[in-house]
């Protein structure tokens, strides 16, 4: 077993970080792109060496593992990409206009600037993505912000030897000393929570883990952002005229959705709202039976489904359509309706529940029983456009992703992309936690008023020396300030 960080070497992962602020936030939008890609290139050079770690700490197999390097250096070289185009930085210039009404306008200049040094809590089911070297640590890199992680007791040793490839990277490209640090040990993560010196903290895990963690956060003498990820159950809504035109592919690839990775993704559909006389039955349950044995991330995760599984087995109207490597439960909006609390408590694992209605008013009732979810999902045909269009709005309330005919696990790296939704999905639900506007979480925006040219920030200055993107009067140009 990993020991704990000890106090001495706590304070001084915080100290460094705390030491490569100034540097780091000062630093020109194309350095920090090369001190990026060189840790994304450092990851893919040590997959050979990491993926074997990650297969013994997790049980996940090699070709999900080698598929989360990639999307890992993918998404970091992504950042790199936006940090040399400039829009990361979200310059804004209002240049003066004394004839302005009513009164005359300065000169105002606006940036993004880093918060400061960043807590990351990795995740335990993505060893990778969601881990050391992952969303949370690549945008708050981009964003100018040194890192601190703090290690999940699920893959010790891959978060050791992954900060060391990531720490290696980072010193010999030119970054500030500091810029990325390891912790291990619950106890140490909250004590770096409290720390005056952590500007943000980012959390992908259980609802009472990072709801205390955010009460932390935000109680602190100086209230500090907390993006935390804490559950979600992502239903899917399908109407009859989908049923009717490809039921038994809905059936496959829903199962083929809760059941991915021993149905350990946040995106998990964990309930599936069909129809009555749906005629699926059969199918699902065909389906859902023919699901491989495979281990859990840990004992910890088995425990908890296990005893989630026999909490929503005991609840009345509950039945079981199939049982044995996933489970396959069913019940109907009105027990759905009466057992609220109980059904709609997430199960991290591989079951889920078929949800039957009777009509259009009971398929609105069931949308309605949700708080907010990562992703909501409607399987829908063209003929139910007039549904849809009652449905969609009352989805987008409680979803940050809504999904028209796919399933929500695979959440794509990419500009438009949100990973977030209303509480008690995420505790920030105007945030995302993929995608390039990632970032957005560990930045602050500035304005510098009337202020001398020579003494501004590169990125601000008239000649636009690092030719980024740039908003200049209302107009998204990159070149140069004219008066």
């Amino acid at each position: 077993m990993t020991p704990d960080t000890t106090p001495a070497e706590l304070e001084q992962a915080l100290a460094d970080a705390a030491a490569a602020a100034p540097a780091l936030g000062a630093s020109e939008p194309a350095a920090r792109a090369g001190w990026i890609r060189a840790v994304a290139d450092a990851l893919d050079a040590a997959a050979d060496e990491l993926v074997p770690i990650a297969m013994r700490e997790s049980s996940l197999p090699e070709a999900r593992l080698r598929g989360e390097v990639a999307r890992s250096s993918g998404q970091l070289r992504m950042f790199a990409d936006v940090l040399d185009e400039g829009s990361l930085l979200d310059v804004i210039i209002d240049t003066a206009d004394p004839d302005a009404k009513p009164v005359p306008r300065p000169d105002l200049r606006r940036v993004l600037v880093p918060l400061g040094p960043v807590l990351v809590f990795a995740a335990s089911n993505f060893p990778f993505a969601f881990s050391v070297c992952g969303g949370d640590t690549a945008s708050a890199l981009a964003a100018g912000c040194p890192v601190i992680v703090k290690a999940h007791p699920g893959h010790p040793d891959l978060s050791v030897r992954t900060a060391e490839v990531m720490i290696d990277a980072l010193r010999t490209a030119g970054a500030p000393d500091g810029t990325l640090g390891l912790i291990q040990g619950f106890d140490v993560g909250v004590t770096a929570l409290k720390d005056p010196r952590i500007t943000a903290a980012g959390f992908t895990g259980s609802v009472p883990a990072g709801k205390a963690l955010h009460e932390i956060a935000v109680t602190r003498p100086e209230p500090i952002p907390f993006y935390g990820e804490l559950g979600s159950l992502n239903p899917v809504f399908v109407t009859q005229a989908a049923i009717d035109a490809r039921g038994k592919d809905i059936a496959t690839g829903y199962v083929g959705s809760f059941t991915l990775g021993v149905g350990q993704f946040c995106t998990k559909p964990g309930l599936l709202f069909l129809p009555s006389g749906h005629g699926l039955q059969e199918q699902l349950a065909e389906a859902t039976g023919g699901v491989a044995e495979a281990k859990m991330l840990n004992d910890k995760i088995q425990e908890g489904f296990t005893s989630g599984l026999d909490r929503l087995q005991k609840v009345e109207g509950i039945r079981v359509w199939s049982a044995g490597a996933a489970t396959l439960l069913q019940t109907t909006v009105t027990e759905l309706v009466a057992h609220r609390d109980e059904i709609l408590e997430e199960c991290f694992g591989p079951v889920s529940i078929v949800v039957e209605y009777d009509g259009v008013d009971e398929l609105k009732a069931a949308v309605e029983t949700f708080e907010g979810n990562l992703t909501a999902t409607l399987h829908a045909e063209e003929s139910d456009t007039e549904l849809a269009a009652e449905l969609l709005p009352l989805l987008t309330a409680r979803a940050g992703r809504v999904l028209w005919n796919g399933w929500p696990t695979g959440v794509a790296v990419s500009w438009a992309q949100h990973h977030g939704g209303p509480y008690p999905s995420t505790v920030g639900s105007i945030h995302t936690s993929v995608g390039v506007t990632a970032a957005r979480r560990f930045q602050r925006p500035v304005a510098y008023q009337d202020t001398p040219d020579a003494v501004l920030p590169a990125v601000l200055k008239d000649s636009n020396p690092a030719g980024i993107s740039r908003r200049i009067n209302g107009a998204v140009t990159t070149g140069e300030v004219s008066r």
